[in-house]
């Protein structure tokens, strides 16, 4: 492998798993680039200043802040994330948040959130599908966790503009987006509507998706997990 392809390699790796000071500011990166289809999702949960809501895989943790200016009341969220690095960032910024109830971080998966059902007014997650091996999984863990009342974001690529990417060559799972809204309604999540955050034909799909069945949930939030160091 050249020079050239070691660092997208690298990059790739970095956008899937951030690690290190380079995920720092990779995670920087991701804020500015995700910032306007972060908004929008959050727009589009129409939530309320109570809500319960999570950002799955907050990556550079841009959801994370605009999610607690939204629930600017007795709302709390929930940001669930793999890497260490981000962990450890977004504990830092919110230490406050933190500290007073409003914000609870978790190490996890997407396949396993440890969070107890029909719980949440709200689920976001962008830009986390292409590393996840089984999104089915991922998807009735959502289904899971959310209310009947709620609504699931989440935010995907063009599948076009995504493969023209020379970064996603490396370990990118990408998905047509009928394949993914399928997924999602066999998880029991049916898609209101495709919003298309950008312009031209690489503007960013964002699901918006509600339980098939409109049951209100029910469930106690955990407590705060310890904040990673």
């Amino acid at each position: 492998m050249n020079v050239r392809g070691s660092l997208t390699a690298g990059l790739a790796k970095q956008l899937g798993a951030p690690t290190g000071l380079r995920g720092r500011l990779v995670g920087a990166m991701l804020n500015r680039a995700n910032r306007n289809t972060v908004a929008q999702a959050v727009a589009e949960l129409s939530l309320p200043s109570d809500a319960f809501v999570a950002d799955v895989g907050f990556g550079g943790g841009i959801g994370l802040q605009l999610l607690l200016d939204e629930v600017a009341g007795s709302g709390q969220v929930h940001g669930v994330e793999l890497s260490e690095t981000m962990l450890a960032s977004a504990a830092r910024r919110h230490r406050g948040d933190i500290e007073i109830g409003r914000l609870h971080l978790h190490e996890a998966s997407m396949t396993r959130l440890p969070l107890p059902d029909h719980c949440l007014d709200g689920v976001l997650s962008i830009n986390t599908i292409y590393f996840v091996a089984d999104l089915g999984s991922a998807f009735a863990e959502f289904a899971r966790v959310v209310k009947g009342t709620g609504r699931v974001a989440l935010g995907l690529g063009d599948p076009t503009a995504m493969h023209a990417a020379p970064y996603t060559a490396h370990g990118f799972r990408i998905r047509p987006v009928s394949d993914v809204i399928d997924q999602l309604g066999a998880a029991g999540l049916t898609v209101e509507r495709d919003v298309r955050v950008g312009s031209g034909a690489d503007a960013v799909h964002l699901l918006v998706a509600t339980p098939l069945a409109r049951t209100s949930g029910s469930g106690q939030i955990p407590g705060v997990l310890p904040a990673p160091h």
